[in-house]
């Protein structure tokens, strides 16, 4: 009678459950910076929806102006989006004749988005830049 050798060996499955290991760990990672990516254009998007909202704000004043356009019921549920959407820290800036915002981004967190009531997107290193006639 001769045994037959079926399955795998010990080493042969360790091997194996190796592989897998690594496999997966390079997707999770590549999973996490898209995640962050993600969370960086639901920020931008945001931020583009204030200009819209910004505009309105503006006309529906009886003197036109922008000051107290962030404490507008529209404009925080706004930047409730922005702040649900990851960003940590966003700076405002808003005068008679303007407007600025500017949010901490997921993916490069040493970077800010700032939109402005110029038409001006950027990204920008640092929210010193941000002042009430809009991003520098």
């Amino acid at each position: 009678m001769t045994k037959s050798n079926r399955g795998f060996t010990l080493i042969e499955l360790l091997v194996v459950i190796a592989i897998i290991g690594i496999l997966s760990s390079v997707v999770l990672a590549s999973l996490n910076t898209a995640r962050a990516k993600g969370q960086d254009a639901a920020i931008k998007s945001q931020l583009g929806s204030l200009k819209a909202q910004a505009a309105l704000y503006y006309d529906n004043q009886s003197t036109p102006t922008y000051v107290g356009m962030f404490a507008d019921p529209t404009v925080v549920r706004i930047m409730n989006g922005i702040i649900s959407s990851g960003g940590t820290s966003i700076s405002t800036s808003a005068s008679s004749s303007g407007w600025a915002a500017a949010s901490k981004l997921v993916a490069n967190s040493a970077n800010y988005f700032c939109t402005d009531g110029n038409g001006v997107s950027t990204t920008t290193g640092s929210v010193s830049n941000i002042g009430s006639s809009g991003c520098i």
